[in-house]
């Protein structure tokens, strides 16, 4: 019995000691003692691997150690997603997040393998591009009235190109298309690079994608942007309206990303992320950079984050119900 109660006693001191340790390795003081990875959990060359690198090559100046970004796309964003998300809350492994990672894809599955809210810890906003409308140039109309206009006389007659069925571009064009009360049939390409093109090329009249994605195509002339869902105008594209000045005062967002890790992360590592990777956002070079995809770095404390991440999913949720979109 003796040895038994001792045998108890050790292992209990052991167990204790572990965790006092466990708790050093991810204190202020000694974190971070290694590289810390940063998952993308979509291909290479996108805004979420331009906004991650960006970030990931300035944080090594204030936390003394290397950050590597580890692109793992699939699943709409849910594959490295949940690699983070399943990983130990100790500051070495996190995540470029976002819309369609952690709000379309999760209520797009039938089997979601993490929740956004509860199994995430959210850190800091990067912020994203604004959603674009833009039509083909041989059509008559210059202003988003006056497509109104023309698709209401043409009913079912008029095709509206997005990045995929699920995506931003496609529910975005769903609410769109909705308010305005026009009827315009939706086909979904495998990425917003090959829907462009497809516009630029007259199959399709009309798309639904981000502004960074048409960009280049807009500066050419090859297409003609009639609203962007900016809260404001962009500085690089000021002749295109928000939607809210030309009548659709709800349709504002923003296809953001940001940074996230596993839940249970320790506060004082989420803050001081959250501060340094505000403080690198905030950098002239960096804003510069952000500002020809037409991309505001919009600061937010964690909390406010975790807070809009939610409002998010009460807010795309039904519309994704309503649009019958299902994940692939």
């Amino acid at each position: 019995m003796k040895l038994t109660t001792t045998l108890r006693w050790s292992l209990a001191a052991a167990t204790a000691v572990t965790a006092l340790c466990a708790q050093a390795q991810t204190s202020p003081s000694s974190w971070p003692a290694k590289p810390i990875r940063l998952v993308v959990p979509f291909g290479t060359g996108g805004t979420a691997d331009t906004l991650g690198r960006l970030v990931a090559a300035r944080l090594p100046e204030a936390l003394g150690q290397t950050v590597v970004a580890d692109n793992r796309a699939g699943a709409g964003g849910l594959i490295g997603s949940d690699l983070v998300a399943k990983s130990p809350p100790d500051g070495y492994t996190l995540v470029v997040s976002g819309v369609a990672s952690h709000v379309l894809a999760p209520t797009l599955a039938a089997k979601p393998p993490f929740d956004p809210v509860r199994d995430v810890t959210h850190i800091a906003l990067f912020g994203g591009p604004p959603s674009l409308f833009a039509v083909h140039p041989s059509l008559p109309t210059r202003t988003l009235k006056e497509f109104v206009a023309f698709a209401k006389a043409r009913p079912k007659q008029l095709v509206f190109g997005s990045p995929g069925t699920g995506t931003m571009g496609h529910l975005f064009g769903v609410l769109f298309t909705k308010q305005a009360g026009i009827a315009i049939e939706h086909v979904p390409y495998k990425t917003a690079s090959i829907a462009v093109t497809d516009l630029v090329g007259g199959h399709i009249q009309t798309i639904s994608t981000t502004l960074s994605t048409a960009a280049p195509q807009i500066r050419a002339g090859r297409i003609r942007p009639l609203a962007i869902s900016a809260t404001e105008r962009v500085q690089e594209y000021a002749q295109v309206p928000t939607f809210r000045e030309v009548g659709f005062p709800e349709l504002v967002a923003t296809i953001w990303f940001a940074l996230s890790g596993p839940p249970g992360l320790p506060n004082d590592i989420v803050q001081r992320l959250n501060a340094e990777t505000q403080r690198i956002l905030a950098l002239p070079d960096i804003r510069e950079r952000l500002r020809i995809d037409g991309i505001v770095p919009q600061p937010m404390s964690a909390q406010a984050f975790a807070d809009y991440v939610a409002a998010e999913l009460k807010r795309w949720t039904p519309v994704i119900r309503a649009s019958g979109a299902a994940a692939n």
